[in-house]
């Protein structure tokens, strides 16, 4: 087997014409997935201009300390 093989064109347009995927997400699904990844990134944000600002060197103790915690979490 060659890393270099190629597939024809014509195998990928009927490939691509023979899908089974449909949409299953509404606009309020959309809406409130907008909403998550805003909420999401400000709190990697502003954790990061609080670190910088107030925080001393506790601050890597309590994030590995949360990441324990997290982990035996979501082993339960």
């Amino acid at each position: 087997m060659s890393i270099f093989r190629t597939k024809s064109i014509e195998l990928l347009k009927q490939e691509a014409s023979t899908h089974s995927l449909h949409k299953s997400l509404t606009a309020v699904d959309i809406i409130l997935l907008g909403i998550g990844v805003i909420i999401g990134t400000s709190i990697f944000v502003l954790t990061g201009v609080a670190a910088a600002k107030y925080a001393g060197p506790g601050l890597i103790l309590s994030f590995a300390l949360a990441g324990i915690t997290v982990a035996f979490v979501c082993m339960a």
